[in-house]
Order: structure tokens, then C-alpha cells, then sequence
């Protein structure tokens, strides 16, 4: 299977970020200030679930052996139940999620594409990159959702799905082959600065970057960055 080249040039370049901040100073972000109304809030993240289906799908088919496939198809399972769930709460709300989620479906599919890949390998940490720093963002700013509506979202997305049979896939990957960890390295850095573009567009501050509001982001980023580099570490590559 010969995959098409989807990278770009040139790249958003991420939001700059202040050195890490402390658990404590992180604890004080008020994510009601930051989140939009629910019903955009779960359109967006259940689009999102669905392109990480879509992607999962797309590493199963074309998956070299039958033990990544099995372990993926796991994976995309749980993709698909996070996105049917995310259904299941813009329902509740009384509103038809094709509505809700089509005005994020443009810049969401052009993220698929961006991060997909030249080859499986790419594919794989693209959505291993992706997801883990999207679902992590996503569980974080329902914190600001209603409590008991973001206490179930916080549950849907804290389901583990792909995370283990990817990395385990990578590792594996790259202890094979030696010159695969620096093509990847590079990739994973690449994917980062679109990854934030995205996770922006998900906060009310985001409307207005110069307010004192979007200063609150900042901890959001640097606690995501932090994630990304941890995810990377242990699959050996530089973040």
C-alpha cells in the first residue's frame, strides 16, 4: 500500500509557552471562563473522535501483520464508542448532532490530513501524538462544562483506547530500524503546532488572544506540551 504525502511546507508555528507551571498554579485555571456553551463543546470533540475512527480504520486496513490488526481494530472500537457516547450527550441537550458538529467538520478534516502521514509508521504516531494530546485537552476543559454533564464527558474521554497498541507498535518499529526514530522524531515535533491550532479553536478565549483571559491558556499548553513530551520519551524519540 503506497500512501499519499499529505505535509505541508509550512506549519502554524505553536503558541509560544511560558516555562512549565507547577500542579498548584494549574489547579487555579478557571475552565468556566475558557469553554464554550456545551452544545459546541460536544459537537467539536465528537467530530474529533470520529476522524481518530476514521484514522484507526485506515491503520487497520493497511497494517502489515495480523496482531496489529487485532489490536487496532480494539482501538478504533474504542474511538467509535468515545464519538457514539459524545452523540448521546449533544441528544440529551435536545439538539441533532449532524448540526452541531458540521461546522467543525472543514477544519478538522484538513487536520486529518495533515497529520495522517507519508507511510503506516506516520499514520501511527500521528494519531498516537494527536489523540493523546486532544483527549487529555478535551477531559481538562470539561472541568468547566456543568458538573454533572462534564463529570460524564471527563468519563468517556479518559477511556483508554489507542495508546497502548500504538506505542507498542512504534517501539517495536523502531527497535528494527534505526533510522525510523529520527524520521519520527521530526514527525512528532511537526505535528505539535497544529495540534494546539486546533485545541484553541475548542476555548472561548480564543476569540480574543490579546485579553488577559487567553494569559489562562498558557498553563493549559504548557501541561500539553509536557504530555507530548512524556509520550515521545517513551517511545525514544525526541520531542
Amino acid at each position: 500500500m503506497v500512501f499519499r504525502t499529505n505535509r505541508r511546507g509550512l506549519r502554524p508555528e505553536a503558541p509560544r509557552l511560558r516555562p512549565r507551571v507547577t500542579p498548584t498554579e494549574l489547579a487555579k485555571v478557571d475552565f468556566t471562563e475558557l469553554v464554550p456553551e456545551p452544545v459546541p463543546f460536544l459537537g467539536q470533540a465528537a467530530y474529533i473522535q470520529l476522524e481518530f475512527f476514521e484514522n484507526l480504520a485506515r491503520a487497520v486496513a493497511t497494517a502489515p501483520t495480523l496482531p496489529a490488526k487485532e489490536g487496532l481494530s480494539a482501538a478504533a472500537g474504542v474511538a467509535l464508542r468515545k464519538h457514539h457516547a459524545l452523540i448521546a450527550e449533544i441528544r440529551r441537550l435536545g439538539v441533532e448532532p449532524d448540526d452541531v458538529m458540521a461546522p467543525f467538520a472543514p477544519a478538522t478534516d484538513r487536520f486529518q490530513q495533515i497529520s495522517s502521514g507519508a507511510d503506516w509508521y506516520e499514520l501511527l504516531l500521528g494519531i498516537h501524538v494527536t489523540a493523546g494530546m486532544l483527549d487529555g485537552y478535551f477531559s481538562r476543559l470539561a472541568a468547566g462544562l456543568p458538573a454533572e454533564l462534564g463529570a460524564r464527558v471527563r468519563a468517556i474521554l479518559d477511556e483508554e483506547g489507542a495508546s497502548v497498541v500504538l506505542e507498542s507498535e512504534l517501539r517495536d518499529a523502531i527497535a528494527a530500524d534505526s533510522q525510523l526514530a529520527d524520521r519520527l522524531a521530526l514527525w512528532g515535533r511537526s505535528l505539535v503546532g497544529d495540534t494546539l491550532l486546533i485545541a484553541r479553536s475548542a476555548l472561548r478565549a480564543s476569540e480574543a488572544p490579546g485579553s488577559a483571559r487567553a494569559d489562562q491558556v498558557e498553563p493549559v499548553f504548557t501541561e500539553l506540551i509536557a504530555d507530548h513530551t512524556r509520550r515521545m520519551d517513551a517511545l525514544g524519540l525526541t520531542a
